[in-house]
């Protein structure tokens, strides 16, 4: 491999039709960030414009997903995984035998517990796999506010509720914790709070809009995932991840749904930008 090649960055995710989500905005940011992606797909989700634009969930069967990693492991020599949407207890144990199948330097979680096109029983037997087998795994995870709260334990309030927080979900799994309040807690800032068990750091930058944007935190870890495998040190990337996924936000796609989405796009070159 020439030694300019770019680092490669794989996602493990679902496909959202419209573009906004999973491993089409994944692919956007490894894009972006000067990585090379590649994706292996769990599921098909299209939102139903019929129904309020509900989720229409559809899993990829597991020995496609087999198939898919058992092609991706075997073509490239790889240590950067990002994980998003898996969608079923099956999914979840054929994930983790693929990634058990070799050593990584850096798995990233999205941990995605909740998918609006399931039946909650359903949800909650994948929330449960999802913990048991993917969490402990992860060498970085990057819950929302309501996955924070799930992983934790805790009631989330305060940026104080989120501190505490990400400190219990790192001891709990090991990893290092970027826990996002977003816009989902009081104040002009959307706040996130990066914890690695030595150095707590809150991540904070003026809220654009009240209403989440849909992609956003698939466009977080993706950009998490891409600066690790480029090199960058867990706080570093979790520093340009949150500008990475600011200005996404701030140049927002709308369209006929009833929500914008993040513009990879829109960021610029950050590699100039400092650190701090």
């Amino acid at each position: 491999m020439a030694t300019d090649a770019p680092a490669i960055t794989l996602t493990i995710a679902g496909s959202e039709a419209t573009g906004g989500a999973g491993a089409q905005v994944d692919l956007k940011t490894f894009q972006e960030l000067g990585t090379y992606g590649i994706a292996a797909l769990t599921c098909i989700v299209s939102f139903d414009p019929k129904d309020s634009w509900n989720h229409r969930f559809v899993p990829v069967e597991a020995q496609v997903i087999a198939d898919q990693l058992e092609a991706i492991q075997s073509c490239y020599t790889i240590d950067t995984v990002k994980i998003g949407m898996l969608g079923t207890p099956t999914t979840i144990d054929t994930v983790a035998t693929a990634l058990a199948t070799q050593d990584w330097q850096n798995v990233v979680l999205d941990p995605v517990l909740i998918c609006k096109g399931q039946e909650p029983g359903a949800a909650l037997d994948t929330d449960q796999a999802l913990k048991a087998n993917i969490l402990p795994l992860a060498t970085f995870v990057t819950p929302n506010h309501f996955e924070a709260e799930s992983l934790s334990g805790i009631e989330i309030r305060s940026v104080e509720d989120l501190k505490e927080a990400a400190r219990l979900i790192h001891a709990a799994s090991g990893a290092v914790v970027l826990a996002k309040g977003g816009v989902r807690l009081e104040g002009s800032d959307a706040v996130d709070v990066y914890y690695d068990g030595e150095t707590l750091e809150v991540l904070s930058a003026p809220k654009v809009g009240d209403v989440a944007v849909s992609g956003a935190g698939c466009t977080l870890a993706a950009a998490v995932a891409a600066e690790l495998a480029k090199g960058a040190t867990p706080l570093e990337a979790a520093r340009t991840a949150k500008a990475f996924v600011t200005e996404g936000i701030k140049n927002r796609v709308s369209s006929n749904a009833p929500f914008d989405a993040v513009w990879q796009g829109g960021a610029g070159d950050l590699q100039e930008q400092p650190a701090g």
